[in-house]
């Protein structure tokens, strides 16, 4: 077994060792202390927030295309709401006026409503004709002479004034939009009765009626169920909410319940056509002198007729004349109005205006004629 080998390595381990001892120090020169390395301090730990949780927005809204703003609507005034019937009369009675009329046929009595605070006020025809004086009591109990302004017989209605100011005035409704079935409210002074004006209610029963009145025929007329009596002629129809929307004008005797009214829109054009007319001149008939005739001279002379007026002189160029009036004529109606005497003829012209064409029954000898004329302007 042989042992070389391993001396040998170990011999070169320890030269090695010795030269490298030798030479540190041979070289006379210390090692350097390494300078200390200084490090930064270590940083403390920064505790962070937490992750906010992500949030779910919802989803973007899909745009809504919003109609047009409607345009506002504008009413002509308040609403009207309905009220207690005793309210109604209340508030309406003091435009509610009682009339007598003195006609040749005895007397008249009726109701009439006042549309102008200055004394207009509106009744039938029939109420007024032929009067030879018209008085009208208020509810305040003042007592006044009318006049008549204008009449129209065919469609019965009349307009007659007073002197007076600051009357209390009805308030006018539509008669349009009335419906059958609707409550109304007549008032009136019924039978001529004191006390006050009679107060009655019902609905209204149909509409464009048409019936008889003396020789003419009433149409377009309320139907109601509203009691009307003698009396109540002339006085208003109210609806629900105090408008006058009729006047009350005629009843069935044959009938129960059964009472007329004239609409007031048609009233209401004929008053105005009415007052325009009465703005016109007074018309006159153009008879220089008249006589009335009495019975006591009918019989001297031995006449057919034992009232009305005897031309004595015509104006020259005047309506009488022109329309084939002669002297010694007996005038006896003009226009259906029965004439009596000299006052019923100013009575008579006194309603009607300049241009306005007349119709008159004379008695020429023993014959009746009937001749047509248009009145003059009267001279001032």
């Amino acid at each position: 077994m042989s042992l070389t080998r391993p001396i040998a390595s170990t011999t070169v381990f320890m030269l090695a060792l010795a030269a490298a001892t030798i030479l540190a120090c041979t070289s006379g020169a210390e090692t350097p202390t390494p300078t200390a390395i200084v490090f930064p301090p270590t940083p403390t730990a920064i505790s962070l927030p937490p992750t906010p949780t992500a949030i779910t927005l919802p989803p973007t809204p899909t745009a809504i295309s919003l109609p047009p703003t409607p345009t506002p609507i504008s009413f002509p005034g308040p609403i009207p709401v309905a009220r207690s019937t005793a309210d109604i009369v209340e508030e309406v009675t003091p435009s509610v006026v009682a009339i007598q009329a003195q006609t040749r046929f005895g007397d008249s009595s009726g109701t009439g409503v006042i549309l102008e605070s200055n004394g207009l006020i509106l009744t039938n025809q029939h109420v007024i004709d032929g009067a030879r004086t018209i008085t009208v009591a208020l509810t305040d109990d003042r007592v006044f002479e009318a006049t008549v302004i204008g009449e129209n017989k065919s469609a019965d209605i009349a307009v007659i004034k007073i002197e007076a100011e600051g009357l209390q005035t009805a308030v006018l409704g539509d008669s349009e939009t009335l419906r059958v079935g609707e409550d109304v409210i007549a008032i009136g002074h019924a039978l001529g009765l004191a006390g006050g004006p009679t107060v009655s209610k019902g609905v209204v029963s149909a509409l464009g009626r048409t019936v008889a009145q003396g020789g003419d025929q009433l149409t377009d007329l309320i139907q109601t169920d509203a009691a009307i009596n003698p009396g109540n002629s002339g006085g208003p129809l109210l609806n629900a909410e105090g408008l006058v929307i009729g006047i009350n004008t005629a009843r069935l005797n044959s009938g129960e319940g059964i009472g007329f009214a004239i609409e007031i829109n048609t009233a209401s054009s004929i008053v105005q056509t009415l007052i325009q007319e009465s703005r016109l001149p007074p018309g006159d008939l153009g008879i220089a002198e008249s006589v009335d005739i009495t019975p006591a001279l009918a019989l001297i002379l031995g006449l057919r007729v034992s009232r009305g007026v005897g031309v004595i002189a015509l104006a020259p160029g005047g309506a009488a004349a022109n329309g084939g009036i002669l002297v010694d004529d007996i005038i006896v109606e003009m226009d259906g109005d029965v004439i009596v005497d000299g006052t019923d003829v100013s009575r008579f012209l006194r309603r009607h205006r300049a241009g306005a064409s007349v119709e008159i029954t004379f008695l020429r000898g023993n014959l009746f004629f009937r001749a047509r004329v248009v009145l003059d302007e009267q001279s001032q």
